[in-house]
């Protein structure tokens, strides 16, 4: 699948939607092959009609992340291949149209608004959910969320209001389908114009030794795509430099040094490659993590804002994130790194949070 898919401001390829899917490789899966189950770094299920059994197995993990085998019929191929197979489709118009949906990517026809952003897909009732659940907690200050983003040398996030704490906050065993409550840092998503589409939870393990001892303890609720959690964004005005991140933790700690600017976390690399820059940007900061999925999302990003006019600078951590940067190196050294990828414009904001 090679035709390129016309969506105004993504210009996305067939294998630029699959490299997005195989961010999500997982999710896709319970989507579509509910009838499979997660094995190591697979998912295994009978067939491509989601019939039981252990025939056909989907990579989810690592380069290869997306691609699939029926070892029964010989079939092979990618995650729109699945979706075509899965779904009867064949069209590829249709098989795109069908991973952007899954996805909430802006469909090729959506219209864009006076900005020349599109305008995003209202998928249903989960915003309010997550809204919901949002007034249902309390700042972090003296919380075990402050305690564990402290024991990630993060310190003053108390004054970030987009962070809050719930004290027993609902979540589901993966493997086993228990509910189950655990103490949990949460973060406010909100799109461009300030409304909260999404949460993002961090659930804590009660005794104070980081998260919660659970398959995936990071997840979210709403509508996250082009989305993020935002730091030191003006509540009227324009933006005229902006860092964005993948991580919250990797945003939170170049806030450590960079406490001059606005900062968002789009929290994957999935929703990294889709973030909608501030209105009236005009350069872009984009904290990558050092792996294959990072540097994909950072490239798409790029080549997006920089379609819009504005001035992309990449920011690269000395270890793997910068997280672990702050942890290992100090903030003294990350702050000396990131001299040399600031723009002397922007220097000023290069200063430790007070």
């Amino acid at each position: 699948m090679s035709d390129p898919i016309d969506d105004p401001g993504f210009g996305l390829s067939a294998e630029e939607l699959a490299d997005r899917l195989a961010l999500v490789a997982e999710a896709v899966c319970r989507h579509y092959l509910s009838a499979g189950r997660r094995a190591g770094n697979y998912w295994i299920v009978g067939d491509v009609a989601n019939n039981s059994g252990r025939s056909l197995y989907i990579r989810l993990t690592g380069p290869r992340a997306g691609r699939w085998t029926d070892a029964a019929t010989g079939q092979y191929g990618d995650l729109l291949d699945l979706i075509r197979e899965s779904g009867g489709l064949n069209a590829f118009r249709d098989v795109a149209a069908e991973a952007r949906h899954f996805l909430r990517l802006p469909a090729a026809t959506r219209p864009l608004d006076d900005t020349g952003r599109p305008v995003w897909r209202d998928g249903g009732a989960s915003p309010e959910r997550a809204r919901r659940l949002l007034s249902m907690t309390r700042p972090i200050a003296g919380t075990l969320a402050e305690r564990y983003l402290c024991g990630r040398g993060i310190d003053g996030a108390a004054d970030h209001a987009a962070l809050r704490f719930h004290p027993a906050c609902h979540c589901r065993d993966l493997k086993t389908g228990r509910s189950l409550r655990f103490p949990a840092l949460v973060a406010a998503v909100t799109n461009s114009i300030g409304e909260v589409t999404a949460i993002h939870r961090t659930f804590l393990d009660p005794r104070g030794q980081g998260k919660a001892r659970i398959e995936d303890p990071r997840r979210a609720l709403g509508h996250l795509l082009g989305n993020a959690v935002r730091f030191r964004f003006p509540p009227d005005g324009d933006v005229v430099a902006a860092v964005v991140g993948e991580g919250l933790e990797t945003v939170l700690s170049l806030s450590q040094v960079v406490s001059g600017m606005p900062m968002a976390a789009a929290l994957s690399a999935a929703h990294l490659a889709a973030f909608v820059p501030p209105a009236g940007c005009l350069r872009l900061y984009i904290a990558g993590d050092a792996d294959a999925a990072g540097r994909r999302a950072v490239s798409t990003l790029r080549r997006r804002a920089e379609a819009l006019g504005i001035r992309t600078q990449v920011l690269n951590p000395e270890l793997g994130d910068f997280n672990e940067d702050l942890l290992h190196l100090g903030s003294d050294r990350l702050l000396a790194h990131l001299r040399d990828q600031i723009a002397p414009e922007d220097a000023a904001a290069l200063r430790p949070a007070q």
